[in-house]
């Protein structure tokens, strides 16, 4: 893998989108890998180390988390920002001579990312799997969500911020030490003082407080997209809820629907079943 950036424009000028790219450059069928709220493109290296004898993978840190900058004004964390980033940085990876495949593999923020881009006219998405994220994100999944970004908690060392870690992020299911520790080490940040935290601005919080949460309904976005479409969901989700996730599939690109047991927000594609799951789809024809 290498690790490289583009640039972003935002309202106060610049800023650097980072990303790793997995596999051979001159491949044309290209896997772009988004993470979600708070974390962070390294999240992606098992299920890119399966995926790139047969793609390339890019997987982008969105800005204010990971390598990436932070933005100067907080309130452009958003969809129309991170939609631009990302277009910057198909731009890039699909210049070149001759025709290229895009696909998309999202994870909550970053499969909203890509349902938005995918439901344009002449989007290049060409496949789109979307990993527990949905048409509607209801109010208490938010409120949940807004309990706990944009704070920046300190810890007086890196095991104490993985036993953090493993309690907040016990719904991704029953991961092993090594994968509970690669999540660790790669969202973490070390402070002049010695003390651990997270590698993320806390201004990404800031959205969360303006005004009253509602449900987010993206149903007018979901039926205009027409590419092969793979839904994931965590069975014990509380962001993509059941009955939502069997409406998705009766309408816009009625997807497959696949549920991981023992699994709430989000699974996290380190699994080898659910590595499979993800191969399996981006091989097969459209």
């Amino acid at each position: 893998m290498k690790s490289d950036h583009v640039l972003g424009l935002s309202t106060k000028g610049f800023h650097r989108v980072h990303y790793i790219d997995w596999g051979d450059t001159a491949n044309p069928r290209i896997v772009i890998c988004v993470h979600g709220l708070t974390r962070n493109c390294r999240d992606f290296d098992f299920l890119a180390q399966a995926l790139e004898p047969d793609f390339r993978v890019v997987c982008p840190d969105i800005a204010g988390r990971g390598k990436s900058d932070w933005l100067y004004t907080k309130e452009d964390y958003g969809y129309p920002q991170y939609m631009a980033d990302m277009t910057a940085l198909i731009a890039r990876v699909t210049a070149g001579d001759g025709p290229k495949t895009l696909y998309w593999v999202g994870t909550s923020m970053g499969g909203m990312i890509g349902m938005l881009l995918a439901s344009r006219p002449q989007s290049p998405v060409g496949k789109l799997i979307l990993n527990d994220v949905g048409t509607v994100v209801p109010k208490a999944a938010l409120e949940r969500l807004a309990g706990y970004v944009g704070l920046d908690p300190c810890f007086r060392t890196l095991a104490e911020l993985e036993a953090f870690v493993r309690t907040v992020a016990a719904p991704f299911g029953a991961l092993t030490d090594e994968q509970w520790h690669h999540l660790t080490v790669h969202g973490a940040k070390q402070h002049e003082d010695g003390s651990w935290g997270f590698c993320y601005d806390p201004g990404i919080g800031i959205p969360f407080r303006k005004g009253p949460l509602t449900d987010v309904d993206l149903w007018d976005y979901w039926d205009t997209v027409n590419c092969p479409t793979l839904l994931l969901r965590g069975a014990q989700s509380d962001l993509l809820l059941k009955d939502n996730a069997l409406a998705m599939t009766q309408r816009g690109p009625k997807p497959r629907l696949i549920e991981f047991e023992g699994i709430g927000h989000a699974p996290m594609l380190m699994a080898q079943d659910q590595i499979k799951v993800v191969r399996d789809f981006l091989l097969a024809p459209p």
